[in-house]
């Protein structure tokens, strides 16, 4: 019986080992035109549901404070809080709230801070262009500030002047944040 025991442990081992190795099923796969990006191009796509639960009321203004903590994964990633944020203007677009309605600001702080560079600054930091920057820009461009933490700049060693024009210098991400809630905004954090 332990022979039988020691010459099926092998082959038992090959099978997980294979099934281990071996790549999960793809499930389903979405049809084209599936996940969209209506108002923010290229970023944040949302897949609308328009007769789900909690639809935004197209007549509210909506005053949201993103804190923006996470980097992309390699330098030349876009940071997914910041992406967030585009994915938070398509879905309220989308259900029919116009942009003049969204009050929204995002601060970057933490990890974070690096996507306020202007490009000459992160290339020489990370070897490559701030891929945030064209986000950056079309959010400004729908009303969204994205603001950056004076204290983080400093403690990353980055100078103030490195800050891209497209980015609002603020005293701190605390500050930004407890103040906007003193004026009604919802804290999202990202």
């Amino acid at each position: 019986m332990r022979k039988i025991r020691l010459l099926l442990l092998p082959a038992l081992l090959f099978g997980v080992v294979i099934a281990a190795a071996a790549k999960p099923p793809v499930l389903w796969t979405p049809p084209p035109g599936f996940w969209s990006t209506p108002t923010v191009p290229g970023y944040g796509r949302i897949h609308y549901m328009p007769k789900d639960a909690y639809q935004p009321d197209p007549s509210q203004t909506y005053k949201i404070v993103f804190a923006l903590t996470k980097a992309g994964a390699k330098p030349d990633d876009v940071s997914p809080s910041l992406d967030h944020i585009a994915r938070t203007v398509n879905l309220y677009v989308a259900a029919g709230v116009p942009l003049s309605h969204l009050k929204f600001v995002g601060i970057a702080y933490g990890a974070a801070t690096p996507l306020a560079l202007d490009n000459a600054h992160y290339r020489a930091e990370f070897g490559v262009d701030n891929p945030n920057l064209k986000l950056v820009q079309l959010l400004r461009k729908d009303g969204v500030d994205i603001a950056v933490c004076a204290q983080a700049v400093a403690e990353h060693d980055f100078k103030y002047a490195w800050v891209s024009p497209h980015v609002t210098l603020a005293l701190s991400g605390l500050t930004t944040v407890t103040v906007l809630e003193h004026q009604g905004y919802a804290l999202m954090p990202l």
